[in-house]
């Protein structure tokens, strides 16, 4: 049977984190009756205990609600995507975009427009979605719906009439908003009747049940236990089930044109069924494939090493976690401190901490992660290597008054003004910064010069080449190889004299003296020396003519002189751990 798809709204929530995206969510389901009342609970689309812990939307997740409205009476069947709100997640982002009609622009009514609410809209709009401008939590007494919806006008270019003012917590205007919804996001506008093509939009693996993907209908259906072939990898399998999200599976006997469902495709291997791929019908095969997403790029790399060394199990957890996460990428390494591990590509630092702690939570593993850092790329120009950096286009929005600071800090992290925006009392600064000067403190620092009041956002630009250096860390003359980082070479000095500093604080004494040296090239730039224990060899002298004891500690003093060349620093790896904990 086809759907009417005129009856069909296909939406998503854009916002930036903690402004009530997920709270929202919530009153949309319960207005609509989706989930019995016994059954509702805060955060319900977001399914993850880590989810509901940092109050954040980490995974997409669709859900279907039945609306019937008010004037005409029409039943109407809303499809929305539940997306996160964190720079470290806008690939979940841009694939929710892709796979709707409308968006709902949400903005907290105490907080205004911020940078990442910008990059996600100007996606949207890039993919010509009707946006809906949406000002939340106009009950808190401190909340400014005027002013927010003055910034909103200027930044659209709408009127007053076409923003709605909610509150997600008492669900005040609620029952507009979904009015609003039917009447403004346009209806699919798929082929019913042309061969079948869905977009894959998720997958996950059930250990049960193989690959079960969430798809868009764009044309024809899909029905239970129909041959199913995907036109990127060419596997082809057949449909054990399909059916939607309300917010749990529910089966069905067939998706239409203009849907958003699942389909159980029976594959064992998610690799087989990738994000972006088109899924058609063995018996009728379309002959183009809908354009899909771009290759997710790892912003920021660190290596990630079992501190029990069973490497094997961290390769099975993160073998599991991609199975789920698509952004996540892992290759085999090795260190001398650590022994075997991975090298992890992740999103961000948020991304990378997410990681860590579904390693502890789902896999009992306690991984030990080395500083993060981004990936250059290097050439030999006559035997000299030059480094080329990646660099990112950044927007900080914040109030005008710390304008003077944030320049100054970007300056300082080697940026590059581009332009300044004005969205009334409030400016977008944009810039071009390096990426390893953003991804560690940068965030903290920039909360801090702007009393907690700006944000940031960025996005990868190109890898531009500059005067970086290796800086090398050296323990008793051996190089560490995970300590070792490049850097700009103006603060090679600083950073290796932090480096230094701090690892004399935390390396044990040993029986000899042990130098610590930071080295660029064949120069050392900075050195601190771990003193000798001194044991009093001389304690058990009683007495008697003073050549005894001066031979007692020239002995001393010439085993401490071979140890010095023979000795070997024994590094327990808490000390690189909490060296590393600085940065994380």
């Amino acid at each position: 049977m086809t759907h009417d798809q005129s009856v069909i709204r296909n939406f998503c929530i854009i916002a930036h984190i903690d402004h009530g995206k997920s709270t929202l969510a919530d009153r949309l389901i319960e207005r609509t009756n989706t989930v019995a009342a016994r059954d509702m609970r805060s955060q319900l689309l977001d399914t993850m205990d880590i989810e509901r812990e940092r109050g954040i939307t980490i995974k997409l997740q669709p859900v279907r609600m039945q609306y019937r409205d008010r004037a005409t009476n029409e039943q109407f069947e809303l499809n929305l995507i539940d997306t996160p709100g964190h720079v470290d997640f806008t690939y979940e982002v841009s694939r929710s975009l892709a796979a709707v009609e409308g968006a709902l622009l949400l903005v907290d009514a105490t907080q205004g427009i911020q940078a990442q609410t910008l990059t996600t809209l100007h996606q949207a709009q890039a993919q010509g979605l009707t946006i809906i401008p949406v000002i939340n939590k106009i009950d808190l007494p401190h909340a400014e719906p005027e002013a927010t919806a003055q910034e909103v006008m200027t930044l659209l270019g709408v009127s007053d009439d076409d923003i709605l003012f909610v509150s997600g917590k008492t669900g005040e205007g609620v029952d507009d908003l979904l009015e609003a919804i039917v009447a403004r996001i346009p209806a699919p506008h798929g082929q019913s009747n042309a061969p079948t093509r869905a977009l894959i939009f998720d997958s996950r693996f059930d250990i049960y049940r193989g690959v079960v993907v969430s798809v868009r209908m764009v044309d024809g259906q899909i029905a239970a236990r129909s041959g199913i072939r995907l036109m990127a990898t060419e596997a082809v399998d057949a449909a054990d089930e399909v059916g939607y999200l309300s917010p749990s599976l529910v089966p069905d006997t067939v998706l239409s044109t203009g849907q958003i469902g699942y389909v159980v495709t029976g594959l064992k291997n998610v690799s087989e069924a990738r994000v972006g791929d088109t899924i058609t019908l063995s018996s009728n095969i379309a002959v183009d494939a809908l354009p899909g997403y771009k290759t997710v790029a790892p912003m920021v790399y660190a290596g990630v090493f079992p501190s029990d060394g069973d490497v094997n199990t961290l390769r099975t957890a993160l073998e599991k976690l991609a199975l789920n996460d698509a952004s996540l990428l892992f290759e085999p390494d090795s260190s001398d401190a650590f022994g075997l591990g991975f090298r992890c590509g992740f999103l961000g630092l948020l991304h990378l901490e997410i990681v860590k702690e579904r390693l502890r939570r789902e896999f009992s593993i306690e991984p030990i992660v080395t500083t993060p850092s981004v990936s250059y790329r290097e050439r030999d120009d006559h035997g000299r290597i030059i480094y080329a950096e990646p660099w990112v286009r950044a927007e900080i929005v914040a109030p005008q008054a710390y304008v003077g600071n944030l320049m100054s800090l970007c300056q300082d992290r080697r940026g590059n003004y581009q332009r300044t925006e004005y969205l009334g009392d409030r400016i977008i600064l944009h810039y071009e910064l390096p990426l390893s000067e953003i991804i560690v403190d940068f965030y903290d620092v920039l909360k801090s010069v702007s009393a907690g009041y700006a944000s940031l956002n960025y996005e990868l630009l190109d890898y531009r080449e500059g005067d970086l250096v290796k800086l090398t860390i050296l323990v008793a003359g051996d190089p560490i190889d995970v300590l070792s980082q490049i850097v700009d070479r103006e603060h090679a000095f600083s950073r290796g004299q932090a480096v230094v500093k701090r690892l004399k604080e935390l390396i044990p004494r040993q029986n000899f003296e042990v130098a610590l040296q930071a080295a660029v090239g064949g120069k050392i730039v900075a050195r601190e020396t771990v003193s000798a224990v001194r044991k009093d060899v001389t304690a058990g002298l009683y007495g008697g003519d003073r050549s005894r004891k001066d031979k007692l500690l020239k002995k001393q003093a010439e085993g401490k002189k071979k140890m010095r060349k023979l000795g070997k620093v024994d590094i327990p790896s808490d000390v690189f751990t909490q060296l590393l904990k600085r940065n994380d």
